[in-house]
């Protein structure tokens, strides 16, 4: 397990997307992100689909949801899959700065997936993935951060002007930040179950820690990294990949994460 302050938080974050998010998808048939460190695609699939959009950054997001795409119109059988047992190591961001500008770019390339490929959103011809799976990136990866930002700032007005009492402002918070950390601690729990790659009690300790604080102040300032990648796409900035800080070093030291 990596240490640092950062670092946990991301392992927990890839945690619950991989082993509960993205299963999750997969056997839905609803599956839009292959990871970039570890991603496989038929190369016939590939070429009919033209490739990769090079109006945008977002290479692996945008290139399967142009796979469900064309595939869905053209009314050919498919599934994208995900296998949870190969484990590769990537470097993270060990510094808020370089993390934000990568949340930040994650943001705008979704968008910009989104609007590219924005004749399937809401069409029942796309099944699932127009109905279900874009809209719900649409809604809650992508307007999620908005809103939540709304929500804190109106409890922060709020609350010295009377028109939210302390009850309902101290249940928004247990509510909101219990669940988000139950299911971050599910999520570890299945891993060590299922997989058992973090096998000390200082792994699991920076696991759990990592659980709570994600949802006190990184996951706030993470909605604010989100929101300014969606002003990015709007105003139709050019997204940039920028390396980690972290320099390359050896599975479990700082800067490496499992996916």
């Amino acid at each position: 397990m990596p240490g640092g302050w950062l670092a946990p938080i991301q392992a927990v974050e890839y945690l619950r997307s991989f082993l509960l998010g993205r299963a999750g998808w997969s056997q839905i048939r609803g599956m839009l992100f292959i990871s970039g460190a570890f991603g496989l695609f038929r190369r016939d699939v590939y070429e009919l689909v033209g490739g990769v959009d090079l109006e945008s950054e977002g290479d692996d997001v945008e290139l399967v949801t142009g796979m469900h795409h064309r595939l869905i119109a053209d009314r050919r059988p498919h599934q994208v899959g995900f296998v949870p047992d190969p484990c590769c190591w990537t470097v993270v961001p060990t510094t808020a700065r370089a993390l934000a500008h990568q949340r930040r770019r994650w943001a705008q390339i979704l968008s910009e997936a989104l609007w590219i490929h924005r004749p399937i959103l809401f069409n029942p011809r796309y099944g699932m993935v127009g109905l279900l799976i874009l809209p719900y990136y649409l809604i809650f990866e992508l307007g999620s951060a908005p809103v939540e930002l709304g929500g804190i700032l109106a409890l922060v007005i709020g609350l010295p002007l009377g028109i939210v009492s302390p009850a309902v402002a101290l249940l928004f918070i247990v509510v909101g930040l219990g669940y988000a950390t139950l299911l971050t601690l599910v999520g570890v729990i299945i891993e060590e179950f299922s997989y058992n790659r973090y096998r000390t009690w200082r792994d699991f300790g920076l696991l759990a820690y990592a659980a709570i604080a994600e949802n006190i102040g990184y996951r706030q300032i993470y909605a604010w990294w989100r929101v300014r990648g969606i002003v990015d796409a709007l105003l139709g900035r050019r997204a940039q990949w920028v390396a980690p800080d972290a320099k390359a070093s050896p599975p479990g030291v700082k800067g490496m994460q499992p996916v």
